[in-house]
């Protein structure tokens, strides 16, 4: 059935209602709402990546979305983006991801290169591995990883919270004495025989000493990894027999200056002090002792000078002394203080801190010094990370580090300190001797002393000197890096040069104490004193060079990596790296000592994973030293694992509540 409209009649109606709609539509596009929504005048356009901040990897479905309005869209499956905006430039975009920050970014440009941040909540997900970064699904070698946060604790070492935080790490301190406390640490036990059993460290992939780590700020550190098991470790080749520890620092990130202060005041003492016997135990045992080997022999301590030290007749001829009060504080107190700014933009990113620790020694030395010979170690710490993107596709790196460590202590150290303690006769002589009549004209301190001064005498071996030393390690480092995706997707390369320079010297200023005996009472009422090495004391300082170190490191690093799904389900990476590392020592002494220390090596990861189920991989390296025989200079290290995620299954589902992750590998 068909109805006819006049032509007049269909014309009117168009007319009304064009006009009723245009009105609508005047209406809402001078609503203030929709006028922030889209500006139709306006045909702007925004392009860019989005890039893992870490690997570089493009990141495929980030959420791109204009702040305040609703018009949005996701990266495709290279990394890019294209969204029509209506905005007039500058405008903030909110760019957001699973396991990454939220990021808010402003557009400044009509191209723009965004870089996300891997989430602290997820640090699971995204470990820090070999030469690269793989999702922990993935993986085939065993390797913790540690949140930052966990690691701060109340001391400026950072060795010393490595113990019951990590599974599989063996971590003790020797000493708790400023300069000398690095814990010892070992992963899964000692695996190699030698000098070095100590796992292989690096910060930022540069080999560094136990002590660069302890002076690394926690407040610098955007991952800490531990690889454990040959898989882990095979990348490295013979330097990773012992475990690896991996340690990246903090990059900036785009947008405003963000700064973060932290300044810490701490107390510190002993965890235990040892009960040792009180000088009227300490007679009685001796004579029982003496007693108890020969019946008749003569007693070391008299009845007469036990009953008169008891009375405290006399301070110094009975004297009675506790060496540990004498010399030792209860507490010392430490400071710490860190600065930290980060930001930039689009095209350059950085991230500058500094530290500053003081820590104190628990020596108690008296005013009648003219120097402190108590322990007083200041270290600080400078670290520059500035990225810079060149052109598209391209990033480059530049990062800078300075420690410096000054201390003053006791000639011998804090421990020699507490050794003598424990070895020191508390009754047979007094720490010193009061000025009187016939000494008033002395210029130095009597210390005490008996027979040929042969004794120890912990307080004067302390207060007769002190020793400095100063130590420095600066590294400088220049990374690139280069998307090769115009080759094939998932292809990148990048390299790595390293210079460092190291260097040590202590210096001891010290004189040799005159010591005395004290042979009873004069008729005037002063001690009877004898000096007991007039030849050898002597009342200046006197001055000594110790240890100067002087070293230089160049390191070289290649790397190219691919990686890539196919079909969704079948992911494929590959890995080969080539490095160079020559360490030069200035002050040998040999001719052997003074020839360079290079490694070379080539390694490699390949690795297979199948639905996020199944997963093969397989690791090698090879590498040598000129070190070795001509013959048997290099080595191949190669290691293969594979895994199966159980939990990963369709079977599994209904358990998935009980058991989230079960992997066999």
């Amino acid at each position: 059935m068909n109805f006819y409209v006049p032509k007049c009649c269909a014309y009117r109606h168009f007319i009304r209602y064009f006009y009723a709609l245009a009105y609508c539509i005047s209406l809402l596009m001078c609503s203030p709402y929709l006028h922030a929504q889209i500006d139709p005048m306006i045909n702007s356009t925004l392009s860019g990546d989005v890039r893992d901040s870490i690997s570089g990897r493009l990141l495929v479905g980030v959420s791109i979305k204009i702040d305040g309005v609703t018009n949005q869209t996701q990266t495709d499956k290279n990394g890019h983006f294209e969204l029509i905006t209506g905005q007039k430039l500058p405008y903030f975009i909110n760019v957001s991801f699973v396991g990454y920050q939220t990021k808010r970014v402003q557009a400044s440009n009509p191209s723009i290169a965004i870089l996300l941040s891997p989430s602290d909540t997820d640090i699971d997900e995204v470990v820090v591995v070999g030469f690269g970064r793989q999702k922990r699904t993935d993986m085939g070698g065993s390797v913790s990883s540690v949140n930052p946060g966990q690691l701060k604790i109340p001391s400026s070492n950072l060795t010393a919270a490595l113990a019951g935080r990590i599974a599989g790490i063996i971590g003790y301190q020797r000493s708790g004495e400023p300069g000398a406390d690095n814990a010892d640490f070992f992963i899964r036990g000692v695996t190699t025989f030698g000098y070095k059993v100590d796992p292989l460290i690096l910060i930022d992939n540069i080999e560094v000493t136990k002590t660069d780590l302890a002076r690394l700020q926690v407040d610098d550190i955007e991952s800490f990894s531990i690889m454990k098991d040959a898989t882990a470790t095979a990348i490295y080749g013979a330097r990773g027999a012992n475990g690896v520890i991996l340690v990246t620092t903090k990059e900036g990130k785009e947008g405003k200056a963000a700064i973060s202060f932290r300044l810490e005041n701490s107390f510190s003492q002993p965890t235990r002090s040892l009960e040792i016997a009180d000088p009227i135990t300490y007679m009685r045992l001796n004579n029982e002792a003496v007693l108890t080997r020969d019946p008749i022999g003569g007693l070391p301590y008299s009845d007469n000078k036990i009953d008169q030290t008891i009375a405290g007749s006399d301070p110094y001829l009975y004297p009675r002394t506790d060496w540990q009060q004498v010399l030792l504080k209860k507490y010392t107190i430490n400071q710490r203080a860190n600065l930290s700014v980060s930001g930039g933009g689009a095209v350059a990113r950085y991230f500058v801190s500094g530290a500053v620790n003081r820590d104190n020694g628990v020596l108690k030395v008296p005013s009648v010094n003219n120097f402190n010979s108590n322990i007083d170690l200041k270290s600080y710490s400078l670290r520059s990370n500035v990225n810079i993107n060149v052109f598209k596709g391209s990033e480059l790196a530049i990062r800078l580090h300075g420690s410096f460590d000054d201390y003053v202590g006791p000639i011998d150290g804090g421990s020699k300190v507490y050794r003598d303690i424990m070895r020191t006769n508390p009754v047979l002589f007094s720490l010193y001797y009061p000025v009187q009549e016939s000494t008033q004209y002395v210029k130095h301190v009597l210390f005490g002393n008996d027979g040929e001064a042969k004794y120890l005498n912990p307080y004067a071996d302390m207060v007769k000197g002190y020793k400095e030393y100063a130590s420095s390690n600066i590294l400088a480092q220049l990374e690139f890096k280069q998307d090769l995706s115009f080759i094939t997707k998932g292809l990148s390369f990048r390299t790595l040069f390293n210079p460092g320079r190291y260097s040590y010297f202590d210096v001891r200023r010290n004189y040799t104490p005159f010591y005395y005996g004290l042979n009873g009472i004069k008729e005037n009422g002063d001690y009877n004193l004898t000096l007991l090495n007039e030849e050898t004391g002597t009342e200046y300082l006197n001055y000594s060079e110790g240890t100067k170190t002087v070293e230089s490191t160049t390191y070289l690093e290649t790397a190219l990596n691919y990686n890539r799904t196919f079909w969704e389900k079948h992911t494929f990476s590959g890995l080969l790296v080539g490095i160079l590392r020559n360490r030069l020592a200035g002050n040998a002494g040999d001719l052997q000592k003074s020839l360079p220390y290079r490694n070379l090596g080539l390694s490699g990861r390949f690795t297979y994973a199948h639905d996020s189920r199944y997963f093969l991989e397989f690791n090698f390296g090879y590498n040598g030293s000129e070190r070795f025989y001509e013959n048997n200079r290099f080595g191949f290290f190669p290691s293969a694992g594979i895994a199966w995620s159980i939990s990963n299954e369709r079977f599994w589902e209904p358990l998935q509540d009980v058991v989230s992750n079960l992997r066999v590998r």
